[in-house]
């Protein structure tokens, strides 16, 4: 088996939660997840129910998701190197 690369699982999964994020928080501008966004502002500073805040938000999930992107190839990787 092949190892993962960090650096694209990392890039992936953090442009993933970025995206997701920013199009969440712009979505609830117009009243759609402004639950989940209340949920989730307080542990992404910044992160609101605004253009601006979209923005940080995308900036916190691509920095979340890129650390947990990998986290996961590293762990995946040391797995398949003394297992398989």
């Amino acid at each position: 088996m092949e190892e993962l690369s960090v650096k694209a699982l990392s890039l992936g999964i953090g442009g993933t939660c970025a995206l997701y994020l920013l199009l969440l928080g712009w979505a609830s501008i117009f009243g759609w997840g402004t639950d989940l966004v209340e949920i989730i502002s307080p542990v992404y500073l910044g992160y609101n129910s605004t253009f601006i805040g979209g923005i940080i938000g995308a900036l916190w999930g691509f920095v979340d998701g890129a650390i947990a992107g990998a986290i996961i190839a590293l762990i995946y990787n040391a797995v398949v190197r003394k297992y398989v």
